[in-house]
């Protein structure tokens, strides 16, 4: 019987984040017991929160910007591989400027934090937390995205981005030290739970395992990504949960070896295995080529005998996490990128001109049809004229009218539509941030709105299904992948104007009329049958100057 010995199931090195102080007002000391104790108050919890909110909605970590600028340094990355990386660098720079975020999609609030038992509070910490949460997403241009149910059927948006989700959880120490992550819908939906067996724990299987899982992944979640996978857990959620921190690199620091002990630990090796792997697949950072991930973190957990979860998580282009503390010192944040601008190449708006094939959208829908036509899946485009902006409850009515027998609104018989719903405009702009949205959501409609005469060219991000290549090729129809990610960019240098054209009271899932200009896109899906995500080959047609 081996004798008793705990130790923490994801334990964690020291703690080398470069933080700046916020202020040294709501902690202070107290004498009781012969003990020290920190008091935090409620507002240090709110300012702390709302400042990490609204610093990872613009911001990013300095290590992330670093990988997309190794990404236009490698000789070996594909050029679309370095498009998609020189617009995410401008894309932050942009968004560092504290106005437009760097995703229409400024997700779900995420704090995880763990209070030392030397720190006292009010007790209502997690309604602390949720003010700041909601005081960053009411002053700030970000998205409300929280749905909150009526009945089992009928939701209503809840206005101000709550609930958030907060978990709080006792350990030692005198300090209260937090994880904040903001989780959009693209990436939080690539969080998956796999109940396997013991048979997938040899190196040959579980590297096949891995390829088929990491494939299936695709694109919609704005790649490169940050990619957790988790074997083992001593429950479904545990390994879940897992992933997610490991995606956010909370776990950086864990043990590399594991012990008789059953704590977790990081498996380097395989890490590297499986980040090569994930370069030799060729889908590369959403249009081709090598970088699917910027990195891989592989954790290994103890697990029931008859059960083997293996989960997979990740963090996209829109990196959004941030670590806070509250010492007797002050409350500290953890210190992200203000000027993303010196991660930049001396590459020239110039050097990306040559083979883009320009699009003008105020021509008839089957002179532009025809227009594409002309060209092979992975041409790189560039869209100027107006679009419709129509994405899931939009969808959802125009389905419903057609059902009922009425006709398919001309707007979406005569313009492109763009899957996208935009953040708050901030004043003096065009448009909020408003990159594309997951193009998956809408496949079950593509079939009878081509059909009707609709969504002849459809523009959005990540793969599709089989049943729009099909409908495409049965009805003359185009899909045109847009990059996911550079929302902010393309609020301020692409899209001119903006206007409801139908459902105003949706909010953001309103139908919109934009203008764009230089709108940047790559042919994905064509008339022919022809589906980039499916084609053997997925090297790059197109050549984009490099310095």
């Amino acid at each position: 019987m081996p004798e008793f010995s705990y130790t923490d199931l994801l334990p964690l090195g020291a703690d080398d984040t470069e933080y700046r102080l916020l202020t040294t007002e709501g902690v202070s000391t107290i004498e009781a017991g012969g003990r020290t104790f920190l008091q935090v108050e409620p507002e240090a919890l709110r300012l702390l929160t709302e400042t990490a909110m609204r610093d990872i909605a613009h911001l990013l970590r300095p290590a992330h910007l670093a990988q997309l600028r190794r990404i236009l340094d490698d000789p070996e990355a594909s050029p679309n591989d370095r498009f998609v990386a020189l617009d995410l660098l401008k894309n932050a720079g942009i968004a560092s400027g504290g106005i437009l975020p760097m995703c229409q999609d400024t997700g779900t609030a995420i704090v995880m934090g763990k209070r030392g038992q030397n720190v006292l509070t009010s007790g209502r910490d997690e309604e602390a937390i949720s003010r700041g949460v909601y005081d960053a997403y009411t002053k700030l241009n970000l998205r409300y995205s929280q749905m909150a149910p009526l009945t089992m059927w009928d939701e209503k948006n809840t206005g101000n981005n709550l609930p958030a989700q907060v978990e709080l959880y006792a350990t030692d120490g005198d300090a209260y030290k937090f994880l904040f992550m903001a989780k959009g819908g693209g990436s939080a939906n690539k969080s998956f739970l796999y109940q396997e067996t013991k048979a997938v724990l040899n190196p040959k299987r579980m590297l096949a395992f891995l390829e088929e899982k990491i494939r299936s992944l695709g694109t919609a979640a704005c790649p490169p990504y940050h990619l957790a996978i988790v074997v083992g857990g001593t429950s479904a959620e545990y390994a879940l949960k897992t992933a997610k921190y490991a995606s956010a690199h909370y776990l950086d620091a864990m043990p590399t070896e594991g012990s008789p002990l059953g704590h977790g630990f990081r498996d380097l090796e395989m890490e590297q295995q499986v980040f090569e792997l994930t370069q030799r697949l060729g889908i590369g950072a959403q249009f081709g080529g090598k970088y699917f991930c910027h990195d891989v973190r592989v954790v290994r957990l103890p697990r029931h005998g008859a059960s083997c979860p293996v989960a997979i998580a990740v963090s996209c282009s829109a990196d959004r996490q941030a670590l806070g503390k509250i010492t007797a010192e002050g409350v500290f944040l953890e210190r992200l990128e203000t000027d993303p601008a010196k991660y930049l190449p001396d590459t020239t708006p110039a050097d990306l001109d040559g083979d883009v094939v320009r699009i003008d959208l105020n021509r008839p829908m089957d002179e532009i049809r025809a227009e594409l036509s002309r060209y092979p899946v992975k041409t790189r485009l560039s869209l100027t004229g107006p679009l419709v902006v129509a994405r899931d409850i939009a969808h959802a009515k125009i389905k419903e009218r057609l059902d009922a027998g009425e006709p398919m609104p001309q707007y979406l018989r005569d313009h492109a539509v763009y899957y996208a719903g935009p953040a708050k405009t901030p004043e003096g702009y065009a448009s909020g941030s408003f990159g594309p949205t997951t193009a998956g959501r809408m496949d079950s409609y593509v079939e009878q709105f081509q059909a009707a005469g609709g969504s002849m060219v459809m523009l959005a991000k990540g793969n599709r299904s089989q049943q729009v290549t099909d409908a495409c090729r049965a009805h003359g129809g185009f899909y045109l992948g847009s990059i996911g990610g550079p929302a902010a960019r393309l609020a301020q240098d692409c899209i001119k104007k903006v206007e409801v054209l139908e459902y105003p009271e949706l909010g953001m899932e309103a139908v919109w009329r934009i203008e764009v200009e230089d709108f940047p896109a790559f042919i994905v899906v064509d008339d022919k049958g022809n589906d980039f995500f499916t084609e053997g080959d997925t090297g790059p047609v197109l050549t984009i100057g490099r310095r």
